[in-house]
This record gives C-alpha cells, structure tokens and sequence, in this order.
C-alpha cells in the first residue's frame, strides 16, 4: 500500500469532511439539509473531485450488506408493533429486588435485544422505559441510562446482525452466522459483567437508598403512556386517537373489543414472533442472510395486510448507509492505493 497523490488525498477529506459534519450536525446553520441530503452531496463530492470514477461509486456500495440491513430494521419495527420490547420493559421490573438488581437487569436485557434486534432500536424503546420505571421509583434516571447504552453496545457485538459494522465484517469475511455467534458470546458475556460491575462501583451510593417497605413493587407505567412513541398494529389501527388527550378513550374502545378481533391481534403478534424465530433459525442454518432477512421483512408486511408506508417511513434512514459506504470507501481510496 502507498500513498495516494497529495491532491487527491486533499479533495477526498475536504468530501468526507463535509459529509461527516452534515451527518453529525444534521442542522448547521450554514447548510441545514439532513443527513440524507448531506450524505449525497459528500458522495457526488467524491466523483465531482476524481477521487472516485462514477463507477468506482456504484461498486462501493455492497448490496447485502444493505439488504440484511435494511431487512432486519424492518423486522424490527414490527416486533416493536407486536409488544415485544413492552414484555422485555416489564422484566426490568418484574420481581426486582432494588436499584441494583435493576441496574444487573438493564445491562443483561439490553444486550441480548440488541444482539438480535440492532442497539439502535433497543436503546430507542427501551429508554421510555427505564425512564419511567426510575422516575416512579425516584431514582436518578442517568446510572441505568448509561447501563443501557453500555450494555446495548457490548450485546450488539454478538451477533452479524447487532449493528451495521458487525454486517459488514460477517458478510464480507463470509462468517456464518452461528460461527460468529458462538465465537463472540462468550466476550460479550464477560464484557457485560465487567461494565454492571463497573457500574454498580461509580453509582454504588446512589443505588443505596433504601425504599420503604410499603412501598409497592416496581411496575413499567401501564401502557397508554407509551402508546404515543411506537405505532399501533395494523388491526387497531383505525381507533388510534390523533390526540394524545384521547387515549383514554381509546382504550376504553379496545376493552369494548369483540372477541373474534383480541384473537386476530393474538394471532398478528404470534405470527410476527414466529417469523422472527424463523428468521433467527434460517441465519443458523447458514442460508444466505441478506436475502433471508428481506424474506421475513416482505412476509410480515404481508402478514400485517395493510399499506406498508408507515413502518417504511420509519426505517428509511437507514438508506444513508448506501452513501456513507460510497464517502467512506471513497475517502480511504484516497489515503492509500494498491
């Protein structure tokens, strides 16, 4: 490897730099058009400037690596329609036994839903509910915020699928997926001991008051008051109120439910879990991930019946990672050459 020439080296970074802080500072004030639109233009940067060939571009964009992203965000989003990250949020308080056992709960749930769910989607929805749970029980929200975020970033690095960094090592070095698995679980496993047990020492004073003991259990606030964060399935779609005021009434229309529609949204949600599982088996049986990833997405838009737009809408960010490939790949080009 050797250096690539002065110029070239100069045009990349100017690019990458101006990619970088539109997509760190989406809001500048000198130039305020999002992530998306600045990761665009330090891509068309990169060809404008010669750095890249225009295709040289288009081959540094690696469509499974995006298929397999794109695939299981998805996934993602309707497992988060399904309840399955209001379950999880009602095991951090099930039986616990303090601040501390809760903090130890934190960490090890965090990192196992973001080891097959992504650590972005994990700390999104699991932060409402770590929020609520220290604020009924008093206690200072940030040593479980930083448990979740700690910990959803150690469990990630299980799994090809925990975050897109992971998808790129797995799919371009062809690991399987059990292989990169079981070769990692064990890491992780100590890494999340070592950050509860750093933790517990730099918050062991604050998570030492003691509750009365009258006080009752720990309870995830009841559903209604996260409802406004995440959307509704499919089938009660039609009763969600544009009003936060209303929710009262719409749950009394979801009590007033026939039973014939509480059993289909059992179904919808036993068919969104089994999907899932599937996908999990199909990536341990070594089939291909990125097209198995995009099977369970179009099975469960399938399965939801229904315009697939808003749960779309609210994976398409992830589309920047096609241009931040095509910036970053484009910026090392001009460092070195073969």
């Amino acid at each position: 490897m050797a250096m690539a020439p002065t110029i070239k080296v100069v045009l990349g970074s100017i690019a990458f730099g101006v990619f970088w802080v539109l997509a760190v500072f989406p809001a500048v004030p000198f130039m305020p058009i999002g992530r998306t639109a600045g990761s665009l233009l330090g891509a068309m940067l990169m060809v404008l400037f010669q750095v890249l060939t225009p295709d040289q571009a288009y081959e540094s964009i690696d469509l499974p690596i995006l298929g397999l992203l794109f695939g299981t965000m998805v996934v993602s989003v309707y497992l988060e329609r399904a309840d399955m990250f209001k379950y999880l949020g009602k095991l951090l308080s099930w039986k616990s036994q303090g601040p501390k056992d809760l903090l130890c709960r934190i960490c090890l749930i965090s990192a196992i839903s973001s080891a097959f769910f992504t650590n972005d989607t994990s700390c999104v929805v699991l932060t409402e509910f770590v929020l609520k749970i220290a604020r009924q029980q008093n206690l200072p929200p940030h040593p479980f915020l930083l448990a979740l975020a700690s910990s959803a970033n150690i469990g990630s690095a299980a799994t090809p699928i925990g975050n897109p960094q992971n998808l790129v090592i797995a799919i371009e070095s062809k690991i399987p997926f059990g292989k990169f698995l079981f070769g990692i679980v064990a890491a992780m496993l100590v890494g999340i001991c070592v950050n509860a047990v750093i933790l517990l020492c730099m918050f062991w004073k604050v998570l030492s008051v003691q509750k009365d003991e009258e006080e009752p259990p720990m309870e995830v606030t009841p559903e209604e008051d996260v409802n406004s964060h995440r959307f509704s399935p499919a089938t009660m779609s039609h009763l969600t109120p544009e009003n936060p005021h209303d929710l009262n009434a719409y749950h009394e229309a979801m009590d007033s439910y026939s039973l014939p529609a509480k059993w289909k949204l059992i179904l919808w949600k036993i068919g969104v879990y089994v999907i899932t599982v599937g996908m999990l088996v199909s990536f341990l049986a070594e089939l291909n991930m990125s097209w198995t990833a995009i099977t369970a997405a179009m099975a469960l838009v399938v399965l939801d019946f229904k315009d697939a737009r808003p749960c779309l809408e609210k994976v398409y960010l992830y589309s920047n990672t096609c241009i931040l490939e095509v910036a970053y790949q484009s910026w090392s080009q001009t460092v070195f050459v073969e």
